[in-house]
């Protein structure tokens, strides 16, 4: 298997045990100061990754593949939407373990839902911007285009599945209307890890 790929899947396993022991460490065990440790080492995954997608392209002399173009947009994809999914978990094991409100829902209809989409695909934006210029910056580190051609086909897929989302979804939702307003959950509402972190 590509070793940039055991790098991924190690990341993603990582971030989900991490995750899952900072709640668990908060609402079970009780323990805030563990939580909050583990909590922060989410973010170092991501750092991790980053050194090691260079350290093979720039140090080991790697030419660039599918894989590590892939490192790229999942770097981007875990800044931008990492802070939801894990906010969207607290509040899960909030509700589940300390008598907590519901968990968010996303909005189906209304204003609600158009701001919802507007909001997604702004974290989406963010994703492309953060994995084009992760690609750019190891393309000018490695300072060989035969062996990042791979990584710069990368920057038209991710602009391209950013322009598909916002054709599909915030553009048709508020040319639609949203429909009408079901009185669905805010989707600002903070969980407690943003009210801790407020």
């Amino acid at each position: 298997m590509n070793i940039i790929v055991v790098g991924i899947i190690a990341c993603e396993i990582g971030f989900w045990v991490m995750l899952g022991g900072g709640l668990g460490a908060r609402y079970l065990l009780r323990l805030k100061r563990l939580s909050s440790v583990l909590l922060l080492c989410v973010p170092l995954l991501d750092l991790l990754l980053l050194a090691f997608i260079t350290w093979d392209l720039v140090v080991n002399g790697a030419t660039a593949d599918f894989a590590h173009g892939l490192g790229a947009v999942y770097l981007g994809f875990t800044v931008a939407f990492g802070h939801q999914i894990i906010s969207r978990a607290d509040g899960w094991f909030a509700h589940r373990f300390a008598g907590g409100p519901p968990p968010f829902k996303a909005p189906k209809s209304g204003p609600a839902q158009v701001r919802y989409e507007w909001e997604q695909w702004g974290k989406m934006l963010l994703c492309a911007v953060i994995a084009t210029a992760v690609i750019g910056l190891i393309v000018w580190l490695v300072g060989d285009s035969s062996r990042t051609e791979a990584l710069i086909g990368w920057i038209g897929r991710v602009w391209l599945v950013t322009g598909i989302w916002f054709v599909g979804w915030p553009v048709w939702v508020t040319l639609s209307g949203g429909g009408s307003d079901s009185g669905c959950a805010d989707p600002d509402r903070r969980s407690a890890v943003d009210q801790q972190r407020g």
